[in-house]
């Protein structure tokens, strides 16, 4: 494995940096947080014209045949400037399309993802609250030629704006809990659909999903019947990684934040990063984030290489987690009272950092992963 970027991969991650400084700016990061949308229909055409949506989708597809490492690049930088909208949960939701859609499924909906004209998002949660099977309780039950579902979904990333969700129901009581579940394309403005935004501490626009009797004809079902939680697996996995990339960037940006603080911010006639103490929590911050940014494309790289990596996608999850929560934390503390103002932006990180705590599996349940991997359950 090489860490260190390909040429490519540099003028991407330049390119997105230089342009998420420009029509990006923190005040609009406000903005659009606090926006009854939660995010900006022209700086996502200015995206798409960019080619974001469309990184990893196939040239066949009018896409750009990027591969998931350099996907990881891009979202990094998103994660350091924080973008507010719906680039992760569309890209995410177009991997099961690409794994198990039909041709036709495929140019449907594929060239549409890849020049901005359609949002997705995935619908997977439910009131359990787990990331396993078992927590997938709403049905989809045959009906001539259309299945109709029932259930609720939860915590499903900017549905108020989506166009389709990639939803997870049971269609058949099977002997294991992960037997039985199915994927379905659904349009998010079908008749009985219900859609309600939950107020979050990040403010990033989490939605409640009521299915009642919602018709999804068969052509709409994603891969094969009944046996969806493998595509759902993966999806988890590639999502973690997306989210820890963002994870590894806004860290970047806090840390860096916090070390030019420091050499400006003088206290009993010396800059407070001239003191031991804070000298060596700065390097803890920092080798936190190195170790995070280490784990992360270890585990991109073998995913983008098709290798087996569920162990590695845990490993780098539970630990980002809890870096980004400990980073963003001193990195409030190092600033002092600024540190808790809103018009600061190092608040932003921290409560991105909580967010992504929950993105994609928690903390324990990445343990509990890594925990089977090693052959401990």
């Amino acid at each position: 494995m090489d860490l260190i970027f390909s040429e490519a991969q540099e003028i991407l991650r330049k390119m997105a940096r230089d342009f998420l400084a420009t029509e990006c700016p923190k005040t609009l990061v406000r903005e659009l947080q606090d926006s009854e949308k939660g995010y900006s229909p022209e700086l996502w055409k200015k995206m798409a014209e960019l080619g974001w949506m469309g990184l990893v989708i196939p040239e066949e597809y009018e896409g750009m045949g990027y591969t998931f490492q350099d996907l990881t690049v891009l979202l990094e930088e998103t994660g350091r400037n924080i973008l507010p909208g719906p680039l992760v949960c569309t890209v995410m939701s177009t991997f099961p399309i690409l794994d198990v859609g039909t041709e036709e499924q495929k140019k449907e909906f594929l060239p549409k993802i890849a020049a901005g004209e359609l949002i997705l998002t995935t619908a997977l949660i439910e009131a359990a609250g787990t990331f396993d099977a078992s927590g997938i309780a709403a049905k989809a039950t045959p009906k001539g030629d259309d299945f109709t579902i029932n259930g609720t979904k939860l915590f499903v990333e900017m549905a108020h704006v989506a166009d389709y969700c990639i939803c997870a129901a049971r269609t058949k009581d099977g002997a294991s809990p992960e037997e039985g579940i199915s994927l379905f394309i659904v349009d998010t403005k079908a008749p009985g659909i219900h859609c309600e935004v939950i107020p979050t501490i990040a403010m990033d626009k989490l939605c409640e999903l009521r299915f009642e009797n919602v018709t999804v004809p068969k052509k709409n079902t994603l891969g094969e019947l009944h046996k969806g939680w493998p595509v759902v697996e993966k999806l988890l996995e590639k999502g973690a990684i997306a989210k820890c990339a963002e994870s590894i960037g806004g860290m970047q940006a806090a840390v860096e934040m916090t070390i030019a603080y420091s050499k400006e911010r003088v206290q009993y006639g010396r800059p407070i990063g001239a003191f031991q103490a804070l000298q060596h929590m700065m390097a803890d911050i920092w080798s936190s984030m190195e170790t995070s940014r280490y784990l992360v494309y270890e585990a991109a790289w073998m995913e983008s290489e098709g290798l087996p990596c569920t162990k590695e996608v845990s490993m780098a999850k539970a630990y980002a987690n809890e870096a980004y929560k400990y980073v963003t934390k001193w990195a409030i503390r190092l600033h002092g009272g600024i540190g808790t103002s809103r018009d600061h932006d190092i608040p932003l990180y921290y409560l991105q950092a909580k967010a992504a705590d929950t993105a994609f599996g928690g903390t324990d349940f990445h343990r509990e992963l890594v925990a089977q991997q090693i052959g401990l359950i």
